[in-house]
């Protein structure tokens, strides 16, 4: 970051701050050159380049990233001491620019504490408990690469949920029931691969949508190593090489048409040209062939209770 830009970035988040975060980045500073000697990526200073290098990082397919940097971009306003828009406005506005070192100003935890009530009036506890748990994760892979030193979110606790209604208990579990009446549908091997995926391994939908095919370890039913840990059962064996029918790389999941133009390659196969499917398609196509069961099945349903599930 220039010295006008740091500067600027100070003043938004408060003069004391900007001067303490102005130390901190000169330290991070050198440690970035110190790296680039000896051949690594640079430190980065500002705070969006450090989300985005976390979300290049993450695995997560385009449109999970794109949720996860609302969520960060959020706390960015709260970095700088000033309200974040709501609404519609949210997804449009532009973040202030400010040093990541902020998070280390011993003002960073408050500040966050106070942000993390006036959201809590703006948007329903599930949400807020996604987009704190997005700032946790986020925080704890920029320490582990020694960006930043402290971690302001410590204090920052999950807001207790609203007791069970007709409408919550739609995201239980499906009982062993329901389970069979799914897995006996006359359903595509895309959908009945993903949903035995799903249960088997207790993963989150994003990460199961996030895999490539070269992240199996199909003889193993498990991920290769190097990447997010899964684990799969029987059902989902039988099916996944089906569904692969040689593909060596690119997204397991995928959509029935070709990936429209401007598509990151990351999501593009490069055999059919198809796109990974979305979380949102996914869900579509569970509601469709599911009707004639009844309303109010989602995906979350297919991961199994605590007592089995072994997803993040």
């Amino acid at each position: 970051m220039s010295g006008n830009a740091a500067a600027n970035a100070g003043e938004s988040a408060g003069g004391n701050a900007g001067g303490s975060a102005g130390k901190n980045a000169a330290g991070k500073a050198a440690e970035s050159a110190a790296g680039k000697a000896a051949g690594l990526p640079p430190v980065p200073v500002e705070y969006a380049v450090a989300v985005e290098r976390y979300l290049a990082a993450s695995g997560l397919a385009e449109g999970s990233r794109r949720i996860y940097r609302i969520a960060l971009d959020t706390w960015a306003w709260a970095l700088a001491d000033r309200p974040a828009p709501t609404g519609p406005e949210r997804r449009r506005a532009r973040p202030p620019v400010l040093p990541l070192a902020l998070l280390d100003h011993p003002d960073a935890a408050e500040r966050l504490r106070t942000a993390t009530g006036h959201r809590a009036a703006d948007t329903d506890p599930r949400t807020l408990n996604r987009e704190l748990s997005t700032l946790r994760a986020a925080v704890a892979w920029w320490r582990s690469r020694g960006w930043i030193d402290g971690d302001p979110t410590t204090g920052l606790h999950p807001r207790p949920l609203p007791e069970p209604t007709a409408a919550t208990a739609a995201t239980a579990p499906l009982t062993p029931d329901r389970l069979r009446a799914l897995f006996a549908l006359r359903a595509p091997l895309r959908e009945q691969t993903l949903w035995h995926l799903l249960h088997e391994s207790g993963a989150t939908i994003d990460t199961v949508l996030a895999l490539d095919t070269d992240h199996l370890d199909l003889a193993g039913r498990r991920t290769r190593p190097g990447h997010r840990p899964l684990q799969w059962e029987s059902g989902t064996a039988r099916l996944l090489p089906l569904l692969i029918a040689g593909r060596a790389n690119g997204p397991l999941f995928l959509t029935d048409r070709r990936a429209p133009a401007g598509t990151p390659a990351a999501d593009r196969c490069p055999h059919t040209g198809r796109a990974r499917l979305s979380y949102r398609r996914a869900a579509e196509l569970l509601a469709a062939h599911t009707r004639p069961l009844g309303p109010g099945w989602t995906l979350r349903q297919l991961r199994p209770g605590p007592a089995r599930s072994g997803g993040a």
